[in-house]
């Protein structure tokens, strides 16, 4: 069974790169999920005022889940197997950590998140991935807004036996 970690900043984007995974697995790929979201470090503002670095970590991690949390919806709802991590640090580079830790063995991660504008067509964050992982990295583009709504409404539907369901899945 392959381990796929997913990438996830709390964007469309990046849940987009949740429902091209589970598409994937909808498809017949054996796959569990690594669900990752990297929350930038602390400011030297939020050092400052906060003064505990444990608070700062709870608020952090606390942010990373909330992010996490429709990308768990997705994936609870498709039935898939998933893991999350929330981790604080440089986004891409902490991303290739996470997967070496959790021995996955692809990454998939949206076009462009919160990162901003780093290159013309690719985010910051899925850019240095691309070039500097050392596992297959798979770049999603954002999807129509029908095809997301048709997409969650799917796995929304739990089939019954007997139940006669065709599935289409558009891959980005």
């Amino acid at each position: 069974m392959l381990k796929i970690l997913v990438a996830v900043d709390g964007s469309e984007l990046s849940l987009d790169a949740v429902r091209h995974a589970l598409g994937l697995r909808q498809q017949g790929l054996a796959a569990e999920f690594v669900l990752a979201n990297v929350q930038e470090p602390a400011s030297l503002y939020e050092m400052l005022t906060m003064r505990d670095p444990e608070m700062l970590q709870t608020v952090s991690t606390g942010a990373g889940e909330h992010l996490l949390e429709r990308a768990r919806q997705l994936c609870t709802a498709a039935g898939a197997t998933y893991e999350c991590d929330v981790e604080s640090g440089d986004p891409a580079h902490m991303l290739i950590d996470i997967a070496e830790r959790y021995a996955c063995d692809a990454i998939v991660v949206g076009a462009r998140g919160r990162g901003g504008l780093g290159g013309p067509m690719l985010g910051s964050v899925s850019q240095v991935l691309a070039h500097e992982s050392p596992i297959p990295v798979t770049v999603v583009k954002h999807s129509q807004p029908d095809d997301m709504a048709s997409h969650d409404a799917m796995y929304a539907h739990r089939a019954t036996p007997g139940d006669a369901m065709e599935v289409v899945v558009g891959l980005a």
